[in-house]
């Protein structure tokens, strides 16, 4: 009896293995046919969006484009798993361009910060082709602000056309998404503990950490705890590290954190050091 149960399941394990091989093999291997595959199931979801294949693993999905390295590098790799990983990206895929298309809300405002290459590839990426819509704002050195909409599963970049259905001016724009980014995230003295010698302290997890910076007031308490000395790092956009030393080897430390964790990070940001002033910030000089 026991023996029996066994062959059936052992057997039950053998056709699930070869039902899920079979379905990897009807995904092509190859470049040209495996980006046309995916632009197939993404038009399968959104019918009413123009899905063009601009060429091997770049495919655009209204104004939204969409690159295939990674999940065609995973599908080589994880044949038996390929065809849900493709589920899982069209499904992602799709959720970000409804996003794009909700209308805006107030509440949904906010600000984030941006590298100026960050502001100066989309201004590059847009030559010859329909602007990218954003409103970026010169912050400290390398830096900018720019105001976006936070929708439940995406986070979009806000431009001037949505000022106009928010009602709002550029200036309100800005003032409003610095108020909700202050109301939604947790005082900072709440979060951040002081770093002491050698440490460095750490905020981690939240798209919005580095917006923290915005606040400028709200980190006086931190850097007078630590005797008026506050050097911080952003290296990825949801990530904001930082000393209480204002010395070589406090600096080294912080910057040899900010390199790895940028070179590591799907969502890099700066690799630039800024240093608390009670007027602004200002970048450490490397």
């Amino acid at each position: 009896m026991i023996a029996s149960l066994v062959r059936k399941s052992m057997a039950f394990v053998g056709l699930m293995a070869f039902l899920a091989a079979a379905a990897a093999e009807d995904v092509p291997r190859d470049e040209a046919g495996f980006t046309r595959f995916v632009a197939n199931h993404v038009g399968n979801q959104l019918s009413d969006a123009e899905i063009v294949v601009k060429g091997p693993l770049n495919i655009a999905v209204g104004d939204l484009q969409a690159n295939l390295d990674r999940i065609f590098t995973f599908c080589l790799r994880n044949g038996s798993r390929c065809s849900a990983e493709i589920d899982n990206y069209v499904t992602g895929v799709a959720e970000t361009y409804r996003g794009q298309h909700l209308p805006p809300t107030k509440e949904a405002v906010r600000l984030v910060v941006r590298t100026a290459e960050y502001v100066d590839s989309l201004r590059s990426a847009a030559k010859g082709s329909q602007p990218v819509q954003m409103q970026p704002r010169p912050f400290v050195d390398g830096l900018y602000v720019l105001p976006v909409i936070d929708n439940p599963r995406t986070v979009r970049l806000l431009g001037e056309n949505d000022n106009a259905k928010l009602g709002l001016t550029a200036d309100e724009v800005f003032e409003l998404g610095m108020a909700n980014v202050r109301k939604g995230l947790p005082p900072l003295m709440s979060v951040a503990k002081v770093a002491g010698h050698g440490q460095i302290g750490q905020l981690v997890g939240s798209v919005y950490n580095p917006s923290q910076l915005i606040l400028l007031d709200s980190w006086a308490p931190l850097a007078e705890a630590q005797g008026g000395v506050l050097i911080v790092a952003i290296p990825s956009t949801d990530a904001v590290f930082y000393v209480g030393e204002d010395n070589p080897k406090a600096i080294d430390a912080l910057r040899t954190l900010t390199k790895m964790v940028l070179a590591r990070a799907p969502s890099k940001l700066s690799g630039n050091l800024y240093r608390w002033r009670a007027s602004g910030w200002e970048r450490v000089a490397p």
